[in-house]
């Protein structure tokens, strides 16, 4: 068990030496990243497209990322918003890394893309433990997977800077309890900003993307209680001759052995909300 847990800290940190180097590599070019994480069927891409229709339309030079398992279906419909947009199939892989992103980016992305928005694969969990570089990590939940879902995916909620809650305009027929759902996300990431949407009807789009540009242009976000407790925690520990301990993290992240899921997630300029 201990070979397998010190093998996906080894993983966990070589993605996060690339997230570091991408981060700096983004903000030298003046272009801030948006990691969007949701479980399938959330609204993501939905909510994605009015954003970039947006922007666009504000004259804004913005970029987008889509992974899949498989299809270019979201980059077909994504396209349509008139920003570039590049399709990544992840061959079975249900996240993105850190290297595989950089890897899409180089000759593609545009000089002046001022947000580069990434659609991570549908899924709450791999995607919640890698770090790709991002400004912003904005974690959603539509009205119609339950009040419960911060609780059944801490990390993914945890670590967020930004939830958003999708498809409000379905709220009531759904039954969905906004005050329970706010009141779970506070349990795993107190003090984390909440923003209700909903594609079909535009509510929210406006602000979302205004917070959005501000942090594109280097307002602070919001920093979970959760990656600063991983930085507090033990970094990866092994003994050396004398039967002593050395630290032996990379790159200045460490991954607990009590929390091998969860990774870190730095941000340039974070600072802490009210």
């Amino acid at each position: 068990m201990c070979r397998v847990v010190d093998l996906r800290q080894a993983v966990l940190a070589k993605n996060d030496a690339g997230a570091a180097e991408l981060r700096e590599h983004l903000a030298a070019r003046g272009t801030a990243e948006v990691n969007l994480l949701s479980s399938p069927g959330s609204g993501k891409t939905a909510l994605l497209e009015l954003l970039l229709a947006r922007a666009v339309a504000a004259g804004v030079s913005v970029a987008a990322v889509t992974a899949d398992l498989a299809t270019e279906n979201d980059a077909r419909r994504l396209a349509r918003a008139g920003a570039p947009v590049k399709q990544v199939l992840t061959d079975g892989l249900c996240h993105l890394e850190a290297g595989m992103l950089r890897e899409r980016l180089d000759g593609w992305l545009p000089r002046d893309t001022r947000v580069l928005f990434v659609e991570n694969v549908g899924n709450l969990v791999c995607p919640a433990s890698y770090d790709l570089g991002e400004s912003l990590r904005i974690v959603l939940g539509s009205v119609t997977e339950g009040e419960d879902k911060p609780l059944k995916y801490p990390t993914a909620f945890g670590l967020a800077h930004l939830v958003v809650i999708t498809k409000t305009d379905i709220a009531e027929a759904v039954e969905f309890d906004a005050a329970a759902f706010h009141r779970n996300v506070r349990q795993v990431n107190p003090g984390v900003p909440v923003l209700e949407t909903s594609a079909r009807t535009g509510a929210g789009v406006d602000e979302l993307l205004a917070l959005i540009l501000g942090v594109a242009d280097g307002a602070p976000v919001h920093r979970p209680v959760l990656a600063h407790q991983h930085e507090r925690y033990l970094h990866h520990h092994h003994d050396d001759e004398d039967g002593r301990t050395h630290d032996g993290h990379e790159n200045g992240h460490g991954h607990s052995h009590e929390h091998p899921a969860a990774a870190s997630v730095p941000v340039a300029g974070a600072a802490d909300t009210p």
